[in-house]
């Protein structure tokens, strides 16, 4: 039986600043965001999308937590340069909380099927549907209004704009990690 001090951490210095970086580029984007309703356009799933390639599913989820950490401190990463809890739990809340379970039914996927684009597409599609329909019943429930009236304002605008992140991210995303990994900045 090893020791603890002979034990390898569960995650090395570098794998925490490299954490950190996807976290900070999350943070610097995702308030970046273009209001047309309850909901607005921004660029958090397409960070996350690229962060499951970069990191890989555990470290990208952490990332992805992490980020909602800081939102919920009030730090201002939210869509509009907002933050704090009335933020996370307002109308919007569903959809950021869903970015957990969509990194990780989407990254699960990419790991497992990495090479294979359409079971990659497939795992984005089906963690981007988990975190609609969290975050439309939560928009449904705050907003008081009907399901498809949260749907319309939730999901329907943003379908073809998701399926784009999810076609970059599966084009560039593997290029990106490819040159960390050659630069020795990540595990192959």
């Amino acid at each position: 039986m090893k020791s603890e001090a002979t034990r390898k951490p569960k995650l090395t210095i570098y794998e925490i600043a490299m954490i950190a970086v996807i976290t900070a580029v999350t943070c610097i984007l995702a308030p970046l965001s273009i209001p047309i309703g309850p909901v607005p356009i921004s660029l958090t799933s397409m960070v996350i999308y690229f962060s499951l390639y970069i990191l890989g599913w555990k470290k990208a989820t952490i990332s992805c937590i992490i980020y909602l950490l800081i939102g919920l401190v009030g730090v201002p990463v939210f869509s509009g340069f907002t933050g704090g809890p009335a933020k996370l739990f307002g109308t919007t809340g569903g959809y950021l909380i869903g970015f957990i379970p969509m990194a990780l039914i989407a990254g699960i996927f990419i790991e497992k099927f990495y090479g294979k684009w359409y079971l990659c597409l497939l795992g984005m599609i089906l963690g981007t549907i988990v975190c609609y329909a969290l975050g439309t019943a939560w928009l449904a429930v705050q907003a008081n209004m009907g399901f498809k009236a949260a749907l319309m304002a939730g999901v329907v605008p943003f379908i073809i704009g998701d399926l784009i992140k999810m076609i970059l991210a599966m084009k560039i995303g593997p290029l990106i990690r490819k040159r960390l990994a050659s630069a020795k900045l990540l595990d192959k």
